[in-house]
């Protein structure tokens, strides 16, 4: 408990995975709230300003900020706003702007962002995994490398070979927040989200495993993706994403793993593989998970729309559950 008797929770992740489970969490006036967010970010925007001013990827943070913003509807316009290729400053978000800015003001990364999130009224702290640079690459089963995060998640498809191991280059150390806040955490959540590009480039990142292992009275919560990724977890049931996860973080470390079991209609299902090549993520096998050191929670988290997306209220209401039976 922190302090203030409130409960800490520590997020883990990044990208739009982050972004949904913090928009979960955020109203909930019980939790103090630190979101840790992967810096392998190399596409787009982000990379055109990593590049540039030789800065951590501001990407990842602003949707950290968006979703923990306490005007998060107007800062997520502000912040998604993209300028129109063909001006000085086509194709950049604003938001990711306003942190280069804040961060050239301030004189570096990490005072810059705290700033911005003090301007836009963030609950909670949103915090970079490390304040080093460094690239994500993989190695696939076939011998071949890929390097950099954008290139992972363009050039990988359902035909390419799988993904045998994740590493940076260089070696980074964590942002001492991020060891601080999972040491003090109650609740660890390692979000939804891209598996190999981030929620994994955390736990590469050097002491962050070993403080979510250090940390023994803490809960550690896994969601599972609603959908597999092409080239990342191409034809993965569940248990392929935990097994993944305990590869980089270790055995015995998640004391829970949620899985979605709500209803995706097939015309749904065969849209998304025909379209996207994505198929919905099932337990397909529960012996499989007899005899592991977590538990097995599954529980429809599905948004009643046209689309698979999370909903906000029913992961919320999982996490809630989770903290009162434990």
């Amino acid at each position: 408990m922190g302090k203030n008797g409130k409960i800490n929770v520590v997020t883990i992740g990044g990208g739009n995975g982050s972004y949904g489970l913090l928009s979960s969490i955020r109203d909930n006036d019980d939790y103090n709230i630190s979101a840790i967010i992967s810096m392998s970010d190399s596409g787009g925007s982000t990379g055109i300003l990593r590049e540039e001013f030789n800065m951590l990827p501001p990407g990842d943070v602003r949707r950290a900020i968006m979703a923990l913003s306490r005007e998060h509807e107007i800062v997520k316009q502000l912040f998604d706003y993209r300028y129109e290729k063909g001006c000085s400053v086509g194709g950049h978000n604003l938001g990711n702007l306003i942190i280069t800015a804040m961060s050239q003001i301030t004189g570096n990364f990490d005072k810059g962002l705290k700033q911005v999130a003090k301007m836009f009224k963030v609950k909670g702290r949103v915090i970079p995994v490390t304040l080093e640079l460094s690239h994500l690459n993989v190695e696939l089963v076939d011998g071949s490398v890929v390097e950099g995060e954008t290139n992972i998640d363009l050039k990988l498809d359902e035909n390419s070979s799988p993904i045998k191991r994740a590493y940076l280059t260089p070696d980074v150390h964590a942002n001492s927040k991020a060891i601080e806040a999972i040491d003090k955490a109650d609740v660890i959540i390692l979000s939804f989200g891209d598996l190999y590009t981030s929620v994994i480039p955390n736990l590469l990142v050097k002491g962050i495993k070993e403080a979510i292992n250090k940390n023994k009275k803490a809960k550690v919560i896994y969601f599972c993706n609603l959908m597999t990724k092409p080239g990342e977890t191409t034809d993965f049931e569940a248990i392929d994403f935990i097994d993944t996860i305990e590869l980089y973080l270790g055995d015995n470390v998640i004391d829970y793993f949620v899985v979605n079991n709500g209803y995706i209609s097939e015309k749904l299902a065969e849209k998304y593989k025909s379209l996207e090549k994505k198929k919905p993520v099932k337990v397909k096998n529960h012996d499989a998970f007899k005899g592991k050191s977590y538990k097995l929670i599954e529980a429809d988290l599905l948004h009643e729309n046209t689309f698979v997306r999370h909903s906000y209220d029913k992961i919320a209401k999982v996490i809630k559950d989770i903290i009162k039976k434990s």
